[in-house]
């Protein structure tokens, strides 16, 4: 058994590279075959899960504390105190109370949101591929142990730390460790010196560490906190909570807003003591009302809304990774997708092939072994010669690959691209079989593929010959093809022009080629033979149908007043077919080539993007200039990629989107989300998920103001009339508390309304607060006041006493809140049309507060010391009714935005325009 005491002898960091690859292995109870997954389970029992330790989270102690830290809880603390010295206990206990209530209150919003921004980090799990038993397995890293083999390949995080027992030019970033900003080059063999730096243990891959090109094979020799990287991180083991700019913008917003009131309520102070009031009621009203109109629960709630609107993303398979996404989510205008895997389903099927002069039809579809050849032009089936170049083309496709599909009981399962699985399928259709031209042609040596190169190659024994097997894009290989060499004789200008006839059929285009190298050439002089003098064999023509999803959400996103532009390797030709399938730019979508911006510059991209739809033949740094051009005419970019050089394409734009599946590490780590499936339409219900955020954020805003504001005008109007003060300061705290310590919250859980997505894209600066959304507060304000300051008018005009028509105040302030939140749950949609079972949690939060109202008025200790009398079920349906009068007013005011907005053509944006 591998216990923890086995390392503590070996230092990780000194000794391993010493070793030999066998001695390494001997010493880990590890097998060029890997661990046993029984044993590995073991291990990790014993050691631990690969982490650099568990994210401390915030004390619940402090977050507790955190709820009194507030100027206005200071304030009410003063007034406690006040009370208490001139004996007025029973203000000072409503008052603690208050303080208490909504305490716990916050600190269970605050514990629930920061628990949800935490749990962001846990929805993308770094993976490994690991070799155990003889077979490969993805798995999360957390669960690497010392011993197992791990598969490197470019574009790939490092999880562990290992020493490599195999290396094909690969090349790790290691700037995070050493400092060094070229990447090292890496090779297995044995270092003697035992006290080399990391920077020159060239036969070490460092955990955190990016593999920027090549492959490699490593057995882990240290996990979590015994990792070099894991030292690091034992020295930085704080956690701070980044706020979005949003956030940012909300606690400014706050703080000036709470400033305005403070002096407000300074005013009604200095205003009532001029017109003679008590002074000690003004300050203990003026305190009440600073607390009840200040909405200091709103950035809480913001960051919950924008939780909510995360975990949603996350069930539509939109898995955000920054916060900040969501907001900018809402704004996008432009989305800078891929075609492969994302606009189409990845199913490759090799549909055609072209060799000797001749087109080939090829039947079958999927991964399915059932197939045909029929050459094009006579309709006949074709059989494949021994020894020709057809047969050769199969060859390459079968045997130059980095793949492999398997079948189980009618089931396959492909390990690496889809690409290559389909070539693997078309020879197995010829009657090639994997295992025996394996055999007959075995691999000595794999050159990956990568962007800069355009192609693949694998080096291969026959007979004592070194025959080198190549496949990538038509143009870039037959850039290196002696066309003269194959058995029948074609020109380039034939095979670029067969290339664009498949291409325009919207089947992706590969070439295949052979050379045959001299004896004893060394591998790092590979790359310099494959320069020239290679023999073209034949195209492989592939489809990778649309998903019918991608269309539909391509039309959905241009009724959301967002382009939706291609970006792929692809030949131009293919490309428009799928884009013109897609619905991409139109029948005859415009398209530039990664040839034509290579020649353009930055301006003239600038002018020319605006009317593109579709870029082809682009390599990863075009993307980069593509986004930057299109931001630089103001638009909101969101860019997806995969790859490890998509990477600084992600950064740049305003939203980097990576792939789930096919995506490396390095895209993941470069991204602002991740969409699961790899599916564009994910992208699509993410962009309605942003903007249902937005959405949600206003309506809380509009309904903490709205109310503030008639707390505000029913206290001036009050003393400007010469009445008394229509509520004390128990009252004013108390409506605070019963109308915004629940149902605030609830508007962050409604879902999208009908017509969201038809609105264009929010203005990236654009404020929360529209002009037409400050004229409904103020609206709902004034409905609140005139109606409350009548009625308490006619309450005293009637000779009720003060306790009585305040009772009636409270009552009728508390029933406009309760019917405004309704209004609140769409700011265009009459609430009348609206279906409010959707919402539960409103009529919760609703239900909850309007017992407590009740409380205040039956239950005698409560009403006591509200100072509240029982109302006359009478005067409880005249507070309901006039509350229900807020309604109305609003629904007036919903009216006259549809139609204006009618009357412009452009349905749902008055609350933008205005």
């Amino acid at each position: 058994m591998f216990k923890d005491a086995d390392m503590k002898d070996d230092t990780p960091h000194t000794l391993w590279h010493t070793l030999d690859p066998r001695e390494v292995l001997e010493r880990l109870k590890s097998t060029d075959q890997g661990l046993d997954p029984e044993e590995a389970q073991t291990r990790i029992e014993s050691l631990g899960a690969n982490t650099l330790g568990q994210d401390v989270e915030p004390s619940r102690i402090k977050i507790l504390l955190d709820q009194v830290k507030n100027p206005l809880i200071y304030i009410l603390f003063a007034a406690v105190t006040v009370t208490a010295l001139l004996g007025h206990f029973k203000d000072s206990a409503v008052i603690l109370g208050v303080i208490v209530i909504n305490s716990a209150i916050g600190f269970w919003q605050e514990l629930r949101a920061e628990q949800s921004v935490r749990a962001l980090r846990q929805l993308v799990k770094a993976k490994a591929w690991v070799v155990r038993g003889g077979r490969e397995f993805q798995i999360e890293s957390a669960e690497l142990v010392p011993g197992d083999l791990v598969l490197l390949t470019s574009g790939d995080r490092v999880p562990a730390d290992l020493r490599l027992l195999a290396t094909t030019e690969l090349k790790i970033e290691e700037a995070a460790l050493t400092g060094e900003s070229v990447p090292a080059d890496k090779d297995p063999a044995v270092l003697e010196d035992p006290d080399l730096p990391p920077a020159d243990r060239t036969n070490m891959a460092f955990m955190s560490t990016i593999v920027v090109a090549g492959r490699g094979r490593g057995v882990v020799t240290g996990t979590g906190l015994s990792t070099l990287m894991g030292q690091i991180a034992e020295d930085v083991r704080s956690v701070r909570m980044v706020k979005t700019p949003l956030q940012e913008r909300f606690d400014r917003f706050a703080r000036r807003l709470g400033l305005t009131i403070l002096g407000l309520a300074l005013l009604v102070f200095v205003l009532g003591f001029v017109l003679g009031l008590e002074p000690f009621d003004l300050f203990m009203t003026a305190v009440a009302m600073a607390v009840a109109i200040i909405p200091e629960g709103l950035p809480v709630v913001v960051t919950i809304t924008m939780a909510i609107g995360v975990s949603r993303m996350a069930r539509r398979n939109a898995v955000v990774r920054k916060l900040h996404a969501v907001e900018t989510l809402g704004s996008t205008t432009v989305i800078c997708t891929d075609k492969t895997g994302t606009l189409t389903r990845n199913e490759m099927t090799v549909r055609a092939l072209y060799s000797m002069a001749k087109y080939f039809d090829v039947s079958g579809s999927g991964y399915e072994l059932h197939g045909s050849f029929v050459e094009r032009e006579t309709e006949k089936r074709a059989e494949i010669l021994p020894g020709s170049d057809m047969e050769m083309a199969l060859r390459i496709g079968l045997l130059c690959t980095e793949s492999s599909i398997e079948w189980r009981e009618e089931r396959h399962i492909v390990k690496g691209d889809p690409t290559e699985a389909a070539l693997i399928v078309v020879a197995q259709k010829a009657g090639l079989r994997s295992e025996e031209e394996g055999a007959a042609w075995p691999t000595v040596a794999i050159i990956p593929f990568e962007s800069q190169r355009g192609y693949m190659a694998s080096l291969h024994k026959r007979d004592g010959r070194n025959i080198v097997f190549l496949k990538g894009g038509p143009e870039k290989l037959l850039d290196i093809c002696a066309m003269e060499r194959s058995q029948v004789e074609c020109r380039h200008d034939e095979v670029l022009a067969a290339a664009e006839q498949l291409a325009r059929e919207g089947l992706r285009v590969l070439a295949l080629g052979w050379k045959e190298l001299p004896p004893g050439i060394a591998f790092d002089k590979l790359t310099e033979e494959l320069a020239y003098g290679v023999t073209f064999a034949g195209l492989a023509a592939i489809i990778d149908p649309p998903r019918s999803e991608a269309a539909q959400a391509v039309q959905g996103c241009a009724e959301a007043g967002i382009r939706t532009v291609m970006i792929t390797g692809d030949h131009v030709v293919t490309a428009k077919a799928i884009a013109a399938q897609i619905g991409i730019g139109g029948q005859e979508p415009q398209a530039l080539t990664g040839r034509d911006i290579e020649i353009m510059g930055d301006e003239d991209l600038e002018k020319q993007v605006e009317a593109i739809s579709v870029f082809a033949r682009v390599s990863p740094r075009h993307k980069l200039r593509i986004a930057q051009a299109y931001m630089a005419r103001g638009e909101i970019v969101a860019m997806t990629g995969d790859g490890v050089n998509d990477a600084p394409a992600l950064k740049a734009a305003h939203i980097g989107v990576s792939m789930g599946i096919n995506g490396t590490d390095v895209a993941k780590e470069a991204s602002d989300m991740v969409l699961v499936d790899d599916n564009f339409a994910s992208i699509f219900h993410a962009v309605e998920e942003g903007r249902i955020v937005f959405e949600n954020i206003r309506k809380v805003t509009l309904y903490l103001l709205g109310g503030g504001v008639g707390i505000l005008l029913t206290i001036l109007g009050t003393m400007v009339l010469g009445m008394p003060l229509p509520l004390n300061a128990t009252q004013i705290i108390w409506l605070n508390f019963v109308t915004s310590a629940l149902q605030d919250m609830s508007l962050a859980f409604e879902r999208g309304e009908p017509g969201i997505l038809d609105q264009p894209p929010r203005r990236p600066n654009e404020g929360i607060l529209t002009s037409a959304l400050l004229r409904r507060i103020v609206l709902v304000g004034l409905t609140l006041s005139a109606g409350t300051v009548l009625l308490f008018h006619r309450a005293l005009a009637l000779g009720i006493d003060l306790e009585h028509a305040r009772t009636l105040a409270l009552t009728s302030l508390v029933s406009f809140q309760f019917f405004q939140l309704f209004n609140c749950r769409s700011l265009r949609r009459s609430a009348l049309a609206m279906n409010h079972v959707h919402n539960p949690l409103l009529f919760g939060a609703v239900s909850l507060a309007w017992l407590a109202q009740l409380s205040a008025l039956y239950v005698p200790q409560v009403s006591w010391l509200m100072r509240t009398v029982p109302l006359q079920p009478q005067e409880l349906a005249l507070c309901l009714g006039l509350g229900l009068s807020v309604v109305v007013v609003v629904e007036l005011d919903k009216l006259i935005l549809r139609r204006r907005a009618e009357r412009r053509h452009t349905p749902n944006q008055a609350f933008r325009k205005n």
